[in-house]
Parts: C-alpha cells; structure tokens; sequence
C-alpha cells in the first residue's frame, strides 16, 4: 500500500511537472523582418547630385547611378511552415499588414510581425506594392496605412490617381548627374472622376516567394528573418537589362512622361519579379536568427 501512494505521488509529480513545462512554452511570438537596401552588396547610402558618399552603382551596360529617394511598399504577408502550412498576416488590412520601407528612416527597415503561431517555418511570401483590392486611397478604411503613405516626407500616393506608388526612387545618372525619378504602381483605365468605370491597366504588384535560409522556429524564440534588397537589379534584373534615357520618346524611361506606364513594367520586373520564371526579383533572404 505504501508503495502504491508512493508511486502514484511520484506519477502526479511528473503529470505537474509536465503540464508546467507546456504552459511555459508560447503559443504565438513575433518574428521580425529585416530589410536591407543594397547595390550587390554594399549598403546603399543616398546623397543629393554631389554627394561624395553616396553609394555609386554601375549597371551592367556601364551606366552610374545612385540615390537621393528610396522607399518601396511591402503588404500581402505570408509564412510559409514546414508542411506547407500558409499563415497570412493581416493581409486584408494595410493599417496591420502593411509597411513603407524608407532608406531614409532606419526604423523603417525592421517591421514586426506580431503574434505569429509557434512552429516551424520555412518560406516567407509578400507582396511588393498593394493588391487591386486595397490600393484605393481610403482614408476611412485604413487611416493608419493612408497617413503614413501620404505624409510630406513619405509621397507614396499618386497625384493623379487613385491609388498608392509601389517604388519611390529618386537620384542621378550619368557622369553629368541627371535626374533619374522611377516611381512604379498599378494604373487604372475610365472616365476621370467616375470610379464605377474604373478598370485595371498595367498591374504592377509583384508576388515574392523567399526560401529561408534555414528555418525559422516560433516559440520561445522570436526570429529576425534578414531580407536584402538588392537595387542593382534595377537595371540588371533577370527580365531587363535597361539603359536610362531622359526625354518624351517611346524609349526614354529615366523621368516620368506620356509613355512612363509601358517602360515601368520592365522596372517593375526586375525588382519584384516576372510573375512566372522569376519569384523573387531583386529579394533574398541572408540570414535567419532564432
């Protein structure tokens, strides 16, 4: 009998023990994104036309360049566990889901996840730029995402439009430093004025899939995903190999003008990918911190 008690105090212990040790581990933990803005694999520093420490680039076609302006929308994020398991975040709602990543505000280049469910987690996919649905100017709907899009020293919205830039890029080219401004996003087709006839034109949001490096394990870690964006793509990509031209002809793409749509799609290629043989454009993945 004594050995019996003995015995089922020792089997409650261990019931105890156990129970303790799975309350202790989190159901949900953050996980960071780090980006990091680059030409190949220096950093980019920005600087106005006679910056001598602005990061200078040369294309693949010899062209320099660099940048005063950097800024690109990130939404639509997703991760991707080990059995193939997609968890959205907040991916119909840019005040939650939604980020500006701005060169120029080094806060900006770590946005964080919050609440993720534990597990293990090997792909991570985001949109560059806002889906059709979203990418209304809707001050009501997502009065978070809209200010800080539209903020004096933000400008992610077009002027023109109705919705938001997807790509900010400003800066200079050419020994000679003309003025490059490439800014991308999706356009619409109808009546000025009249949304009901409003269509979609040129779709510029890009699907991005990243393979982790290794996998990424929520629980009682909260892991800092490392994410290069590398800029040199720009004008090298893997869909176009582009040469900037200023001026109003059907070629030139270095400034805005009447034609700016058909040329910004080649940009729009080579930073986020073609859609089908390339997911991932200029993105990859560098590192995973657990």
């Amino acid at each position: 009998m004594k050995n019996l008690k003995q015995y089922l105090i020792l089997s409650l212990t261990v019931l105890t023990l156990d129970a303790c040790s799975n309350d202790d581990t989190p159901v949900a933990n953050n996980v960071t994104l780090a980006f990091t803005n680059t030409f190949n694999d220096n950093t980019i520093v920005l600087g106005d036309a006679t910056a001598v420490a602005a990061t200078v680039n040369t294309s693949a076609t010899g062209q320099v360049h660099h940048f005063s302006e950097l800024k690109y929308v990130i939404s639509n994020i997703r991760l991707i566990k080990d059995d193939g398991t997609e968890i959205p975040y907040n991916v119909n709602d840019l005040d939650k889901g939604a980020t500006v990543i701005d060169q120029a505000k080094p806060a900006s280049l770590n946005y964080v996840l919050a609440n993720i469910p534990a597990g293990t987690y090997r792909q991570i996919k985001f949109g560059l730029g806002i889906k059709q649905a979203q990418n209304t100017l809707d001050q009501t709907r997502f009065p978070n995402f809209y200010a800080a899009a539209g903020a004096n020293d933000t400008q992610m919205m077009w002027e023109w439009g109705t919705g938001y830039r997807f790509t900010k890029i400003e800066g200079f080219y050419d020994a000679d430093n003309k003025t490059m401004s490439i800014h991308t996003g999706s356009t619409v087709e109808g009546t000025d004025g009249v949304e009901s006839s409003y269509t979609q034109g040129v779709d510029a949001y890009r699907d991005v899939t990243l393979t982790l490096t290794e996998n990424a394990i929520v629980g009682s870690a909260a892991p800092k995903i490392s994410i290069k964006a590398d800029f040199n793509k720009l004008l090298s990509g893997a869909s176009n190999t582009i040469t900037l031209s200023t001026g109003e002809g059907m070629n030139d793409n270095a400034t805005p003008n009447v034609h700016t749509a058909v040329q910004m799609v080649k940009f729009v290629d080579n930073l986020g990918g073609n859609g089908t043989s390339d997911l991932k454009g200029m993105f990859s993945v560098t590192n995973v911190q657990n």
